[in-house]
């Protein structure tokens, strides 16, 4: 598991910038499948800053963010296990994080992992490698690599000895047609 930290910085009682919060209270785990951390979220862009509260808390381990808002999450995928223990973690996942958009079967076949959100994904490899998966061909992302995601099929694959850590934004998008 990535040894994560998060400092929020606000405002302090003299109207000075300062640290506010840290730790990173919103993770969820699959022993050695995924490791991933909500650091924030609103729900609503542009974002309101004068709201108070740890907003990585709001709304519990949701995959996507709220109607009209944004999240910023860490996600640690460890190597791929065999198909068919894939299948059942990404079915586990997807319960956990209430992903409801139906996956096909050819889908499924193509990757346990494949999905789509109504959303603008920006996403940073930071650590290790791991393949972004689309319907017609795989790339093989390194550190420093950033994947655009337009609301559109996609699934994650760590075919290495290692996790594979990234940071992503995920903002609410008006879905393709």
């Amino acid at each position: 598991m990535a040894d994560l930290k998060r400092y929020v910085v606000g405002l302090d009682e003299k109207g000075k910038s300062a640290v506010v919060m840290s730790g990173v209270p919103n993770q969820q785990e699959l022993k050695d499948f995924y490791h991933r951390a909500t650091l924030w979220k609103t729900r609503e862009t542009p974002v309101d800053n004068s709201i108070p509260g740890d907003r990585s808390l709001d709304g519990g381990p949701a995959r996507s963010p709220f109607p009209g808002g944004m999240l910023v999450r860490a996600l640690e995928l460890w190597p791929d296990p065999d198909p068919g223990t894939a299948q059942k973690m990404f079915v586990e996942v997807n319960k956990m994080v209430g992903h409801t958009q139906e996956i096909s079967e050819a889908d499924r076949q193509r990757s346990p992992s494949m999905h789509r959100t109504d959303t603008l994904d920006v996403i940073i490899v930071v650590r290790g490698e791991i393949y972004l998966i689309l319907d017609e061909e795989e790339i093989l992302l390194k550190p420093t690599d950033t994947v655009i995601v337009q609301g559109t099929n996609h699934g994650w694959s760590n075919r290495s000895t290692e996790p594979c850590l990234s940071i992503g934004v995920m903002i609410d998008a008006i879905p393709r047609q």
